[in-house]
């Protein structure tokens, strides 16, 4: 019985033993008028917890339906109240959660659109040289060049569908990053080692900087893999003669490495949006990259308890800093 028929029904008591001494009403007839009076003030209890349930019940299967529209009203100090609330938080719950599977498949339709677009670009060119090929007129020389670009297309595809696993594999929490030492030193040479032609295509200078022997502890192979796609990027957008200079250095607090070209530099607009997947400068050049690369550098080191961040140098040039804390890792 609630606190409210409790005490209703005390008061009825003792307004029939009140009514019994003044009016000389038999024992019998003062219980039988407490009871009489007692079974009513149940029965309208019952019925307004029954109208109170009623509609606790109505409202959650509006909210069933549709979370959007879920809403309860106040109710009584009851074990209602308390049902009511738990049912409340939930249906927060759940708006929350169909905003975030909203949000989740927009970005979904996004990546499948921008990653279609990402492979029919080489595709058509590799059906386009496919064609060319076949022609009986080729010259060897002709031959050979468009072998070679089918080559290159054929490796950029690997490259991507390669990278864009790995990366949803990071997302899947479906790999476990290495915890040993990594030495900087080491860790830019063997980047270098894989980059180094492309810089000397376009007569990059890369000159190296360590202060000390730097290192930390995390993934060596996929830090190699983030690095390599940072210099990539440099040597990208940095003008032939241009140059790029790699430093690392280390401190109580964390172990950094900055990469810096001469290039023009990140514009305003893009700058916010360089790590996002897909993302490429409206005057970027055909061709020229896939927007992949960067996001993968950024959530490698996120794995490893570090940021990558971007900016700009004066008087021109891109500069990305890697900051590994050594206290979280």
């Amino acid at each position: 019985m609630k606190h409210a028929e409790l005490w209703c029904a005390a008061g009825t008591a003792f307004v029939c033993a009140m009514l019994s001494l003044i009016l000389d009403i038999p024992a019998w007839a003062a219980a039988l008028g407490t009871a009489a009076l007692l079974l009513l003030l149940h029965a309208v209890f019952r019925h307004r917890e029954k109208k109170a349930l009623d509609d606790l019940i109505m409202r959650t299967d509006r909210m069933l339906r549709n979370p959007d529209a879920a809403f309860f009203s106040d109710y009584d100090e009851s074990g209602l109240s308390v049902l009511a609330n738990a049912i409340r938080k939930l249906s927060c719950t759940l708006r929350e959660q169909n905003e975030a599977l909203r949000s989740d498949h927009i970005a979904l339709k996004e990546a499948l659109e921008n990653l279609s677009h990402q492979l029919r670009t080489p595709l058509t060119s590799m059906t386009l040289l496919l064609d060319l090929l076949r022609s009986p007129k080729l010259t060897p020389e002709q031959r050979r060049a468009y072998t070679q670009e089918l080559s290159n297309l054929l490796a950029r595809m690997q490259w991507l569908i390669e990278l864009l696993l790995k990366l949803s594999a990071i997302d899947a929490e479906a790999v476990q990053f290495a915890k040993e030492p990594v030495d900087c030193g080491t860790l830019i040479r063997t980047a270098l080692d894989t980059v180094g032609i492309s810089a000397e295509l376009k007569a990059i200078t890369v000159e190296t900087a360590l202060e000390g022997t730097p290192g930390y502890i995390g993934d060596f192979q996929r830090s190699c893999e983030a690095l390599i796609n940072l210099l990539k990027n440099c040597i990208e957008h940095t003008p032939e003669g241009g140059s790029i200079r790699i430093a690392a250095s280390q401190s109580p607090v964390m172990t950094e490495i900055t990469v810096t070209d001469s290039g023009p530099g990140i514009s305003d607009e893009d700058l916010p949006h360089i790590f996002e997947r897909f993302y490429r400068s409206a005057d970027a050049a055909p061709g020229s990259g896939y927007g992949i690369g960067l996001a993968y550098a950024q959530r490698v080191f996120a794995m490893q308890q570090g940021a990558l961040e971007a900016s700009n140098v004066l008087p021109h040039g891109a500069c990305f800093r890697i900051r590994i804390y050594p206290s979280s890792v």
